[in-house]
């Protein structure tokens, strides 16, 4: 029940059919019979919980799991989750644009009810203004949701979270918290058939050449604006990038020195060190390499030393054609379904910056059986690359110790990291959610 067949339909470790079969050839759609499903779990109803999640695709989706741990514990009805429409990358895509909902809904209605609105009574409530919305606490346990949430929504029937994104500890829940976590990340969370058939197609077609190895290039405009990692940037791309930071006043950060960020191991590589890292790894040159990411911040310019080293480098846009894409223009986070799908079927798959979806990706991965995911040290690899262009490292020296540190940062288990206090310092549950995986740890 662990196996990995990721593009045809996600394994479980809850024992429960999935309730879909969809195979999509193309334009034709062919629905096969669903399986029996579950018995809805029939519990009194102490409300129900609306949540606007905010961020980016794996942001969201993460949220979304959460919400439903929550909703389950509290015994309320869960409304489908609304996904952010005014963040950066302005994406007007709703829930049943990215997942299958109705997989949703009815895969996960043994633990809690999920509709797709609010009953016309509740909803003329809603409507009048008469419900109470709030942002969650950060990195809270299941005891303030049942001590502090749970008395809102019983008074006043409808409560909204505004906030969605990291409301929920990584540690110290319950079990069951845990596993259906889990189960929603890993099974209810499906995307539409129309995406999960393009994703098949692009992993054939690079089937097709061999091994390939997804990069998550995470060297956009946003995140280089956002972080103020500027490594190479000319001094108008400089003033660019902090021309934006200054206009999302949401930003907090606006003066950052970039190359003391970088030497704290927080910038994303930029492409000439992505290729010097991949190089010294000793990743075959002649390797597929799938560019899992948006715009690259410079283009060509910046791009030309990873293309040289490895000039097997892809896109879904130079392997799909424009009419299979057209529907996913301006909508990010479908295009990042996609590449969250192939970075899933990848033979490696290296991460740049430890991100959202590079986190949920790795932990997926980990689920999957441990799929070689390659995490980097990026403090240590700025320092060694330094050294290199420096020539205080010979190449032999330089690879030598790229390839020694990163010897056990291979996607491997290991416990997650529990650090009291700090929950933003210590490990991602979704990064590493070993409560729900198959390989015991060694005594």
């Amino acid at each position: 029940m662990w196996g990995p067949s990721v593009l045809k339909g996600l394994p479980s470790c809850f024992k429960y059919p999935d309730s879909d079969n969809v195979q999509l050839d193309y334009k034709l759609i062919s629905v096969q019979p669903r399986l029996p499903l579950l018995p809805k779990r029939v519990y009194p109803n102490n409300g129900y919980l609306i949540v606007s999640c905010n961020g980016g695709l794996n942001q969201m989706r993460a949220a979304i799991c959460d919400m439903v741990a929550i909703a389950r514990h509290l015994n309320v009805t869960l409304i489908v989750p609304e996904l952010d429409k005014t963040s950066f990358w302005n994406d007007p895509s709703e829930f049943q644009d990215i997942f299958d909902v109705d997989h949703f809904i009815t895969s996960l209605r043994d633990e809690v009810r999920i509709l797709k609105e609010l009953p016309p009574r509740v909803k003329k409530r809603y409507e009048q203004g008469m419900f109470h919305s709030m942002p969650p606490v950060s990195w809270s346990d299941i005891s303030y949701y049942q001590d502090q949430i749970l008395p809102l929504i019983q008074k006043h029937k409808i409560v909204h979270l505004n906030k969605t994104d990291a409301r929920l500890a990584n540690n110290n829940l319950p079990m069951e918290i845990q596993k259906l976590r889990c189960r929603v990340n890993f099974s209810g969370l499906k995307f539409t058939p129309q995406i999960e058939e393009l994703g098949k197609r692009v992993v054939r077609l690079l089937r097709k050449n061999g091994p390939f190895l997804v990069l998550h290039l995470r060297y956009e405009m946003d995140m280089l604006a956002f972080s103020g990692c500027t490594q190479g940037c000319n001094d108008g791309e400089v003033e660019e990038l902090t021309r934006m930071r200054y206009a999302y006043p949401w930003w907090k950060e606006k003066v950052i020195n970039s190359e003391l960020k970088r030497k704290d191991g927080l910038c994303p590589l930029t492409p000439e060190e992505t290729a010097l890292t991949l190089r010294a790894l000793g990743i075959d040159p002649n390797i597929q390499v799938y560019i899992a990411a948006g715009e690259i911040y410079g283009g060509d310019r910046r791009m030309e030393s990873l293309a040289s080293s490895y000039p097997n480098l892809v896109r879904k846009e130079t392997l799909l054609g424009s009419s299979d894409l057209i529907f996913f223009q301006n909508h990010s986070s479908q295009m990042a379904a996609l590449d969250y799908l192939v970075s899933l079927e990848s033979d490696i798959f290296v991460p740049t910056y430890d991100g959202n979806m590079a986190k949920v990706v790795e932990g997926h991965r980990r689920f999957l059986g441990f799929k070689k995911t390659i995490l980097l040290d990026r403090r240590l690899l700025v320092e060694l690359i330094d050294q290199y262009n420096e020539g205080s490292l010979s190449w032999h020296e330089f690879s030598s110790s790229v390839k020694e540190a990163h010897a056990d940062r291979l996607g491997k288990q290991r416990r997650r990291v529990i650090i009291p206090d700090r929950p933003k310092e210590e490990d991602y549950f979704y990064a590493n959610p070993d409560e729900c995986l198959q390989e015991p740890f060694s005594l």
